[in-house]
């Protein structure tokens, strides 16, 4: 019981103090041995040398190129200007009395398209503002519209997403990105349904009533020489690029029987999803650099700032997982993983229960994630081959909730975002929860029911 009781306090003061501002990478060591001490049967050093720090660095040497190729790929898109042409177009084309749709529909396909969720932010910003503007909505609504076009249905929902919330399931289901396709269909046409309905209605109200853009000094906006972005056809190849590659490659690669990795201890299944994105990304940054070279600056440092700021994330993720890990090997975790695996239903419901709150407690959708697929990834793979139950519905159904509880007022997106827009949690979370907590949780519910009925 008072091993327990540890893993309780550890992950409690996880969630309170990173929201707190202390980074991750000093505290999940240290509460991953503040559960150790409480459990008093395991080795303190051992813990952390040999299981906090191997999986720390397993973590690292599967997913290390995933970040760091989608950093880089993102830092591209933005500095060529690409992303704001994407973002631009789409805005033009949906027109400016229709300002929160075209603020979602341009952060959607820059993040589906691979571009990393900041990035997005940035980039759209200052057209979301010069789109609210024009049409008088209320600023207080343009947090919810980036969130929901950036941190909801493209990154976790719809096949063949890029974004790391998609690509960690892979590695434990053996499948690609593109798994359960229908179901990430539905979840996606129910995440932008009804939260494009949530927004429209509250925006419209609040509009009658009189309220307009309000006054703000709209800092943090860097003013666009459109004639200096590069054209949306030849922006556009790049995203494209990611997708088809993507998919091609993980039908090419999974048609390879690649019988020498038995000597590495692993499989073409387990790997085909890595390596089809991994050479998407390398072969789309080349495809943008040399597509809009005139409009890089610098290159060198454009590749190199892509890829130096990639290591924060994954050593926050890193660090994460092993502290999951760390749990993982406690007595008193047994008892927690007995609880889980015994909520009523099919093993889908517990699988999106333990990632969902591991995502709430941590803040972080792929860290919730991975401490949750690490512990219990193996139990859920025996039972999907037990129950005849689709591996490609444990992906999908991961991936989607994942990015529920994840963004709770503590993530680190959501404060990011709120300081970009200039905004407070009191003015914007209200709609920033609504369409990425509520609605994607109603969206994970309703993939565990089709996905009951055999539906991928």
């Amino acid at each position: 019981m008072l091993g327990v009781i540890g893993i309780i306090i550890s992950l409690a003061l996880l969630m309170y103090l990173a929201y707190r501002g202390i980074t991750v990478l000093i505290l999940a060591p240290l509460l991953a041995l503040l559960a150790v001490v409480f459990s008093g049967n395991t080795p303190i050093f051992a813990s952390y040398t040999e299981v906090f720090m191997a999986n720390f660095a397993a973590y690292a040497k599967t997913y290390l190129p995933i970040f760091m190729l989608g950093a880089i790929f993102g830092k591209v898109m933005d500095d060529t200007g690409a992303a704001k042409s994407i973002a631009l177009t789409i805005a033009n084309k949906v027109g400016k009395d229709k300002a929160i749709l075209a603020v979602v529909l341009s952060c959607a396909v820059l993040t589906y398209g691979g571009v990393s969720l900041f990035v997005v932010t940035f980039a759209v910003y200052p057209i979301a503002v010069e789109l609210f503007r024009a049409a008088n909505v209320p600023k207080r609504f343009m947090p919810g519209a980036i969130a929901l076009g950036a941190f909801t249905f493209t990154m976790t929902a719809l096949p063949g997403s890029p974004q790391i919330q998609n690509a960690i399931p892979m590695a434990f289901f053996h499948t690609t990105a593109w798994a359960a396709p229908i179901l990430g269909i539905v979840a996606t046409i129910v995440m932008f349904g009804l939260g494009m309905m949530w927004l429209g209605r509250r925006s419209k109200k609040a509009m009658e009533a009189g309220e307009g853009y309000g006054d703000h000094h709209d800092g943090n906006i860097e003013v666009m020489d459109e004639s200096q972005l590069p054209k949306f056809t030849v922006s556009i190849i790049p995203i494209i690029a990611v997708l088809a590659l993507n998919l091609f490659l993980g039908i090419y690669f999974g048609s390879q029987k690649a019988e020498y990795l038995a000597n590495y201890n692993t499989s073409i299944s387990s790997v085909k999803g890595i390596w089809s994105l991994i050479l998407a990304l390398v072969l789309s940054i080349i495809i943008a650099v040399l597509l809009m070279r005139k409009n890089l600056k610098n290159t060198l440092k454009t590749l190199n700032t892509g890829a130096i700021s990639s290591l924060l994330p994954i050593s926050n993720t890193s660090a994460e997982v092993g502290y999951g890990n760390v749990i993982k090997t406690l007595g008193a975790f047994s008892l927690l993983k007995s609880a889980i695996l015994a909520i009523p239903g099919t093993p889908l419901i517990s699988l999106a229960v333990a990632t969902s709150v591991l995502a709430g407690i941590t803040g972080s959708a792929s860290g919730g994630m991975s401490i949750a697929l690490g512990a219990l990834g193996d139990v859920y793979l025996q039972k999907a081959v037990a129950l005849g139950i689709n591996p490609e519905a444990f992906h999908r159904i991961a991936s989607i909730a994942c990015g529920g509880l994840d963004t709770l007022p503590h993530n680190g997106a959501v404060i990011t975002l709120l300081g970009i827009t200039g905004l407070t949690h009191r003015q914007s979370y209200a709609d920033i929860g609504m369409c990425t907590v509520v609605i994607p949780t109603l969206a994970v519910i309703i993939c565990i029911i089709l996905a009951s009925f055999g539906v991928v």
